[in-house]
């Protein structure tokens, strides 16, 4: 029996299929915004495989619950969690961002200069993906103008950012030989 093939043709014409059977075309706002997810997704992935196993756990936990998000932003609002059963992002997921970032920030000196990401292949990684995931951030809100989008996502999102930079720092002071940062007097590097 031949494997189904990856490919259906279905979206040759510029439109693909959201999770309700719904054709929209592929630069659609919702596009974007799920599409940039999935960037992120991946990035995370990068930065996994090159981070401590600390590190390496949140961000497999967090590519498992992004996959949902993306679900929810592929789904009309009134869909998710009602007849389709999706899984929605809630406060308590953006708590648990929170948890984690300060948790980790506890364990750093104090920062009061920009970073400039480098160091550590994890910390490089790390820092790309919170570059994507404000991206993803902006694509999310551009969304919400036109549709109607979980709060909880945007909030998710934006949180992810701040805690992907903690994430940066911690590998590169934890397991590297610190950050470099920027100011108006220069350039200092910080050591644990």
């Amino acid at each position: 029996m031949p494997k189904k093939s990856i490919y259906t043709r279905k979206g040759d014409k510029g439109e693909t299929g959201l999770l309700s059977g719904e054709r929209i075309g592929k630069d659609d706002p919702r596009v974007e915004a799920y599409g940039t997810l999935d960037e992120l997704i991946t990035v995370l992935g990068v930065a996994k495989v090159h981070s401590s196993s600390r590190i390496s756990e949140y961000v497999h936990s967090i590519q498992q619950l992004l996959f949902y998000v993306a679900a929810e932003l592929a789904t009309d609002h009134e869909e998710c969690g009602g007849a389709s059963g999706l899984r929605r992002v809630g406060a308590k997921d953006v708590s648990l961002l929170e948890v984690i970032a300060d948790e980790l920030t506890e364990e750093l000196p104090h920062l009061s200069n920009f970073v400039i990401p480098g160091g550590t292949k994890a910390s490089v990684f790390l820092h790309q993906a919170r570059t994507v995931c404000r991206r993803a951030e902006r694509r999310v809100l551009s969304l919400s103008k036109t549709t109607e989008v979980n709060p909880e996502v945007i909030r998710y999102v934006n949180r992810l950012s701040d805690l992907l930079f903690v994430m940066a720092r911690y590998e590169n002071l934890e397991h590297g030989e610190g950050d470099y940062l920027i100011s108006r007097d220069g350039v200092e590097r910080q050591t644990k």
